[in-house]
Parts: C-alpha cells; sequence; structure tokens
C-alpha cells in the first residue's frame, strides 16, 4: 500500500465505513484467450474479510481517474504493467453517495505475467470466469459478480466482433 492521499477510512452517506477518503477501484483484468481468466486475489488474514477471493485494487488518491486508480493498485500489488492492459469499461459496483467502489474491465492477452508482492495478498490466481462464483469471495465482490460478469462478456463479445 502506497502512500497516496487516499489512505485512509470514511464513514459514507449510508453510514458505512470504507477504506478510500476518494473512493476505490478495482481491477477485473482478463486474459483474454480462447478460454478467458481473469486474475483473483487471495485477501491476507489481516485485511478486511481476509481469506476471500476479490481483484487487486484499493483507494483513489485525489488526482487520479478511476481507471488509473486501479491500474496503479494492480502495479503496485501484482508487478501489473499498464501499458499491457486495455482498458474496457468501467461499471460502478458500489455507490454510497460520498464513497464509491469502481471496478475496471481490463484486458491482457496471456502473456501477461503477475507477481504477487504485497502483505495484502496470499496469492494471485488466473480464474476461468465461470469458476469464480465457485470461491469464497469478498462478499461486496460477490454481490457485484453476476453484474460484473454480465459486463465482462458483453465487452469480450464486442472484441471479438460478434
Amino acid at each position: 500500500m502506497a502512500g497516496g492521499d487516499g489512505n485512509g477510512w470514511v464513514h459514507c452517506d449510508c453510514g458505512h465505513r470504507h477504506w478510500g477518503l476518494h473512493g476505490a477501484a478495482g481491477l477485473a483484468l482478463v486474459r483474454t484467450g480462447t478460454r478467458p481468466r481473469v486474475l483473483l486475489q487471495l485477501r491476507a488474514a489481516w485485511t478486511h474479510e481476509g481469506g476471500t477471493w476479490g481483484l487487486v485494487g484499493g483507494a483513489r488518491d485525489s488526482h487520479e481517474t478511476v481507471a488509473e486508480a486501479a491500474l496503479r493498485e494492480a502495479a503496485e500489488e501484482a508487478e501489473v504493467e499498464p501499458d499491457l492492459v486495455t482498458v474496457a469499461r468501467e461499471l460502478v459496483g458500489t455507490d454510497h453517495g460520498n464513497w464509491a467502489y469502481t471496478y475496471v474491465i481490463g484486458l491482457a492477452d496471456d502473456a501477461l505475467t503477475v507477481t504477487d508482492v504485497t502483505p495484502e495478498s496470499d496469492a494471485l490466481e488466473w480464474v476461468e470466469l465461470d469458476e469464480v462464483a465457485d470461491r469464497e469471495l469478498h462478499s461486496a465482490f460477490a454481490s457485484s459478480w453476476p453484474v460484473l460478469l454480465t459486463a465482462i462478456r458483453e465487452v469480450l463479445l464486442v472484441r471479438s466482433g460478434l
């Protein structure tokens, strides 16, 4: 976790407590080969809902777009090279007025490599889209996954030209 100006807890308009003073973003990074896979992160035990699977991501800094925040977090947490990712779509997963979590769908080819470099994570894994829901998911990610999955499939369909 870098020392950006977005790090910190905030109480949203709904009365919940969230990480990210300016909101947060997660990267739904999809390898676009014949069997598309999304990068999942197993959250370390000491983190919020530790032991569950989610996306790389985190707090958004005040000067960043949502896509910039998601790509920065992916670079920090998994050594993802932002130049190798094509941002395809953004999707608000949670909107609580003064705080929102936005998913960024990013596409990369199968050659993209990742490395688990943060203590916030116990593992990184490329998971087939149809197998994501079989994992023990972070509760907010689990709630958003069906809509996010539909959006990913739409992006892949458009990309394929069908």
